[in-house]
C-alpha cells in the first residue's frame, strides 16, 4: 500500500500537521536560498521575489500605485517585497500541512510556485532569455524534494507488537491493535540539516549578489569629474534663508526622493555601458561610452525634479546641482531635428537597463532649456539609486516624463506609434510641472508658543520661475513673504513670513504666483494623469 493511501486511512493529529507546516516553512526556506544561490551565478534580477515583484508592480493600477507610493515612500518596495513573502511563507504554511496526507500534491503544488516565478522572470522587459528560469525552478526543485522527504518522515506507520497473534486468532484472541507512529528521530535530523544547509546556501548566494555589482562600485569610484565648461552661476544674494525647519536650497543626495520601479538598483559598470542614439529622423545613429561623454563640453547646473506623484505639501521634490552634456547637442550631431522645424519625430523615447521606457517630447529638450545626460550630482558621480552611470533631467517637465535613470538607449519617434511605460497605465503623454509650494514650518498639527512664529518652505515653477509667494492665517487677508534670491527659473525657491501668532487652532495656507503672473490655482486636482494642484494647509495650535 502506497504511503498516501495509508495516510488516508488513519486520522492525522493536529501536532504533527503542525509539524508538516513546519516543513513546508523550511521547503519553501530551502526554495528561496537556492533560487538566492543560482540568482547569484546568473543575475540578481532573475531572483523569484524580484521577477515576481516587478511583474506585480507591471499589473497594478496606476491609482494603487499611486497610492502604494503616497503611503510608504520609497519605502514602498519593501513593503512589496515582504508582502511577497508573506504570502510565500502561508503557502508554504498550508502545503507542508497538506503534505502529511498528501506528499505529492504539496510537491507539485511548489513546482507550479516555481514556474509561476520562472515565467515573471523570464517575462521581464530586461530578461536575458531562458537563464533567468533557472533559480526560480531550482529553487522550486529543491523545496519540492525537501518537502517531500521531510513528509515522508512524519506519514503514520503500522508498528506492530509483540503481542501481536496470527490473522487467524480471533479479535479477542489477538493482543493489543498495532500501535501507530512516525520517524521521529529522522524528522528532527531531517529538519535541522535542512536548515543548516539552506542558511550557508543562501548566505553564498547573497555574497555572489554582492560581488557582481563590485565591477560597478569600482567603476564608480574611479570617476573623476571634470570641471564643467559651463559651470552653474552664482546665484545674486541670498539663495537659502535661515530658518529652522526649512529645506535648504540644496538637497543632499541621501535626502533626495527615489521613486522608481527598480526593485533591485541596476550597478553598470562603466566599461560595458552603451548608449544608443537612432530611430525616426536620425541621419547619423550614434554610440557612445561613457567615456566619450565624460571627455565633452559638460555643463553644470542647479535643477529643481518634481516627482508626478507628489501630493500638494508632499515630500517628492527635490533641487540638486547636475553636471552632464546638454542633450540637444547630441541630437543635433545626429542629425535631429525637432518639430518647429521640421523634424519627422516628436517623442523621445529612453529605455533604460532595467527594461522602463520613458517618453518626452522632442521639442522640450531641443528649445534651449538645459536639458542633459546628467553623469554627476552635487559634485560627485551619480549615486546607484539616482541613476549611475548616466540618467536624463529636463528642467521643467514631471519626472515620468523625462528623469530616465539608468539610461541605455534613445530613440526617437512619434507619439502616434508608440506608448511608453506610463502612458500605458493611465498617465498622462505630456507633462510640464505645475506651479506649486509648500509649507516646511511649522509642521501640521505642531503647537508652537505664541509670539513671533515662522512660517517658512519652499515653492517652484520650473521654466518660470516664482514671483511671488503669498500665506494666508485662517480667512484673513493674503500676505506676500519674503523670498530668498531667486537662482535660475528651474530652481524652487526659498520664502518665509514672520507671524504674530496668537493662542488657539490656525489654518496657514500658501500659494504662490510665477514670473508670467500666473496664480497657483487652489483646485485640488489627484497627481493621475499629470500632476496634483491646489493650495497647501496646515492646521497648528498656538498654546
Amino acid at each position: 500500500m502506497k504511503d498516501d493511501e495509508k495516510d488516508q486511512r488513519v486520522r492525522t493529529p493536529w501536532p504533527r500537521i503542525a509539524l508538516g507546516a513546519l516543513s513546508g516553512a523550511l521547503a519553501g526556506f530551502a526554495a528561496l536560498a537556492v533560487a538566492d544561490l543560482l540568482a547569484g551565478l546568473a543575475r540578481p534580477q532573475a531572483d523569484p521575489i524580484v521577477a515576481v515583484g516587478g511583474a506585480s508592480i507591471d499589473v497594478t493600477p496606476a491609482a494603487v500605485k499611486d497610492w502604494a507610493v503616497r503611503r510608504f515612500g520609497t519605502d514602498d518596495k519593501l513593503v512589496l517585497q515582504l508582502g511577497i513573502l508573506a504570502v510565500l511563507t502561508a503557502l508554504a504554511l498550508a502545503s507542508g500541512a497538506l503534505a502529511v496526507r498528501s506528499r505529492r500534491v504539496s510537491a507539485v503544488g511548489i513546482l507550479l510556485l516555481g514556474g509561476v516565478g520562472a515565467a515573471a522572470a523570464v517575462g521581464r522587459p530586461d530578461s536575458t532569455g531562458l537563464t533567468d528560469a533557472l533559480p526560480s525552478v531550482g529553487g522550486a526543485a529543491a523545496g519540492a524534494l525537501l518537502l517531500y522527504a521531510l513528509a515522508g518522515r512524519l506519514t503514520t506507520v503500522a508498528r506492530s507488537s509483540a503481542t501481536t497473534r496470527p490473522s487467524t486468532v480471533t479479535g479477542a484472541e489477538a493482543g493489543p491493535p498495532p500501535s501507530l507512529g512516525w520517524d521521529r528521530r529522522g524528522f528532527v535530523l531531517g529538519a535541522v540539516s535542512a536548515a543548516a544547509v539552506s542558511t550557508a546556501v543562501g548566505a553564498v548566494g547573497r555574497s555572489l549578489k554582492s560581488s557582481r555589482g563590485r565591477d560597478a562600485i569600482a567603476s564608480r569610484d574611479a570617476i573623476v569629474l571634470p570641471a564643467p565648461g559651463s559651470p552653474a552661476r552664482s546665484a545674486v544674494g541670498r539663495t537659502g534663508l535661515r530658518v529652522r525647519g526649512i529645506s535648504p536650497f540644496v538637497t543632499s543626495n541621501s535626502s533626495f526622493y527615489r521613486v522608481d520601479t527598480a526593485l533591485v538598483v541596476p550597478r553598470v559598470d562603466t566599461g560595458d555601458w552603451r548608449l544608443r542614439i537612432h530611430g525616426k529622423g536620425v541621419r547619423r545613429p550614434a554610440r557612445h561610452s561613457f567615456d566619450d561623454l565624460l571627455a565633452r563640453d559638460l555643463i553644470e547646473r542647479d535643477i529643481t525634479l518634481t516627482c508626478v506623484s507628489n501630493e500638494v505639501g508632499g515630500p517628492y521634490v527635490g533641487n540638486a546641482r547636475w553636471i552632464g552634456v546638454r542633450l540637444a547637442d547630441l541630437l543635433a550631431e545626429c542629425g535631429v531635428e525637432p518639430p518647429s522645424r521640421g523634424g519627422p519625430a516628436d517623442q523621445l523615447v529612453s529605455r533604460s537597463v532595467d527594461g522602463m521606457t520613458i517618453g518626452t517630447p522632442v521639442e522640450d529638450v531641443m528649445d534651449g532649456r538645459d536639458a542633459m545626460l546628467a553623469l554627476g550630482m552635487n559634485g560627485e558621480p551619480l549615486p546607484f539609486a539616482h541613476g549611475f552611470p548616466v540618467r536624463m533631467v529636463v528642467p521643467g517637465l514631471y519626472g515620468f516624463v523625462s528623469a530616465c535613470k539608468w539610461i541605455k538607449d534613445i530613440e526617437l519617434t512619434t507619439f502616434d506609434s508608440y506608448d511608453p511605460y506610463w502612458v500605458r497605465r493611465g498617465w498622462a503623454r505630456r507633462a510640464p510641472i505645475r506651479t506649486g509650494s509648500r509649507i516646511d514650518t511649522p509642521k501640521p498639527f505642531a503647537r508652537p508658543a505664541s509670539g513671533t512664529v515662522m512660517i517658512a518652505g519652499v515653492a517652484w515653477a520650473q521654466g518660470r520661475g516664482i514671483g511671488r509667494v503669498e500665506v494666508r492665517i485662517d480667512d484673513d487677508p493674503w500676505q506676500e513673504a519674503d523670498l530668498a534670491a531667486q537662482d535660475t527659473r528651474d530652481t524652487w525657491r526659498q520664502w518665509s513670513l514672520p507671524w504674530k501668532a496668537t493662542r488657539g487652532g490656525h489654518t496657514l495656507t500658501v500659494r504662490s504666483t510665477d514670473r508670467t503672473g500666473a496664480v497657483q490655482t487652489a483646485e485640488r486636482t489627484r497627481t493621475i494623469p499629470d500632476g496634483a494642484s491646489g493650495w497647501h494647509s496646515v492646521v497648528v495650535t498656538v498654546e
